[in-house]
């Protein structure tokens, strides 16, 4: 399946390079091949850019979720950055996008916050079922403010 994509792929792009067109039948192939590759790219965990939610709480950077030795990571990358405060945590949240103030129930707490900045790690628990939160964010249990959320 590989090879047969590459052939089709690289066909499509000769074409284009020559500035020839293909015929509807011919030109099928290589459209629907490339769709499944960039179904295929997106299903790689494209990393979600974090959004400000509490305006005295900037948060920038990007989360992804990553597998490794047979388990699942959330990542931030070296951007991330977001404000201080007490007892922030990051939390795994159900709704596509994370408001102010949470209600219990509609997230999990993954762990305590481990840099205000930078790349870092989290595990994700074996319990966690990811098909039921669609973001991460970064809250403050002590004031029940989320600072900012990414897409996950």
């Amino acid at each position: 399946m590989k090879n047969l994509m590459f052939a089709a792929l690289t066909l499509g792009a000769t074409a284009l390079a020559l500035g020839t067109s293909m015929t509807p039948s011919t030109a099928s192939l290589p459209t629907l091949l490339t769709g499944a590759v960039v179904s295929a790219a997106t299903l790689a965990q494209t990393p979600g850019q974090f959004v400000t939610v509490d305006q005295d709480h900037a948060t920038t950077g990007t989360a992804a979720l990553v597998t490794a030795n047979g388990q699942q990571y959330l990542e931030f990358d070296a951007a991330f950055d977001t404000a201080r405060g007490p007892a922030v945590e990051v939390i795994l949240y159900k709704g596509a996008a994370v408001p102010v103030n949470i209600a219990e129930g509609d997230y999990v707490t993954l762990a305590p916050l481990q840099s205000f900045s930078g790349a870092q790690r989290y595990l994700i628990p074996a319990g966690v079922n990811l098909d039921d939160y669609q973001t991460v964010g970064i809250w403050c249990r002590q004031f029940n403010v989320t600072f900012g959320y990414a897409p996950i």
